[in-house]
């Protein structure tokens, strides 16, 4: 097991590398220049834009900035913002709620989806797997800021259910409904993930072994049926961390959540690159360390890759 997180590990780390470069070169190649978006439409003197440059390291070659880049991430020292806060200070105070938000979205889609999908799966060509086929289709179908705007409206406003809105103290109760919102499009795929795996699994020779061997029914479906469907839906699991971490935008600009999802929006509005390019830096982190996780997963749900 060590010798396979050790290989798992080093063949994360060109991956970080290769992201990291490019999307420092993406920020770096877009038109415009930083100083302008700091001193606003009167602009600076010659001396403020050379002390900016120099401050910001802009009168450097592209891959010394790359390189004093990858120095900062490894010395925890990401540099400051345009107005002079530093990016750890920031990506602190943001990325719990964030953190929060995705953690309790990835619980909701995949203990529900997983449920849901199962149940499908064993009952399939009935009501109830026709009903979540056709309900899954109309959430995946509509766009997530209409399912925003209606979950807040609706349970929010009308029911009074949970609060429309969040405040600065993000409480666990307050992120309920964002979080049933951001994870309610991959609660779908989750949902059909498994079905689809269960449905194939349950015509399996070992499952039919299993079951002439006189095994219970339901130490069929949870050890033999459900333990061999996880594997595309703990793949899917494993991406989606990352993509809701990054993709609570539109969630948490409908939810006022003061995350990593309006800061960011906040920071490419206002042209500040070392704030965009941080906060990714920190999605990539995520990303690479969901993957690892994927990859331990794998190995306990099928030994084969383990002895492999």
């Amino acid at each position: 097991m060590a010798r396979f997180l050790l290989r798992r590990f080093l063949q994360l780390i060109p991956v970080f590398l290769g992201a990291t470069l490019l999307i420092y070169f993406l920020v770096f190649s877009l038109p415009g220049d930083a100083t302008a978006a700091i001193c606003g439409e009167k602009g600076c003197t010659p001396a403020v834009e050379a002390a900016l440059r120099e401050q910001y390291n802009l009168d450097q070659p592209f891959w010394v900035q790359y390189f004093l880049y990858l120095k900062g991430i490894f010395t925890f020292d990401l540099g400051t913002n345009f107005a002079g806060q530093p990016i750890t200070d920031i990506l602190a105070r943001v990325f719990p709620t964030t953190a929060r938000l995705a953690i309790m979205a990835l619980i909701f889609e995949a203990v529900f989806g997983i449920i849901v999908g199962l149940v499908a799966g064993l009952k399939k060509g009935k009501l109830f797997d026709s009903t979540v086929l056709v309900f899954s289709l109309v959430v995946i179908a509509v766009p997530i800021f209409v399912l925003g705007f209606l979950m807040q409206f609706v349970v929010g406003v009308k029911l009074e259910w949970a609060n429309p809105t969040v405040s600065g103290d993000a409480t666990f109760t307050e992120l309920i409904l964002p979080a049933l919102v951001l994870g309610l499009v991959s609660f779908a795929y989750v949902l059909r993930l498994t079905r689809t795996a269960v449905i194939e699994n349950s015509g399996a020779d070992y499952v039919r072994t299993a079951t002439a061997k006189g095994l219970s029914s339901r130490r069929v479906v949870v050890v033999h049926v459900l333990r061999n469907s996880m594997i595309p839906v703990v793949t899917f699991l494993g991406a989606d961390l990352g993509a809701l971490m990054g993709g609570a935008i539109v969630t948490e600009g409908i939810f006022n959540v003061n995350g990593v999802g309006n800061t960011l929006y906040r920071a490419v509005l206002n042209g500040e690159a070392p704030v965009v390019v941080s906060i990714v830096t920190v999605l990539i982190v995520v990303f690479v360390l969901a993957n690892l996780l994927v990859d331990l997963l794998y190995a306990w749900l099928d030994p084969r890759i383990r002895y492999a």
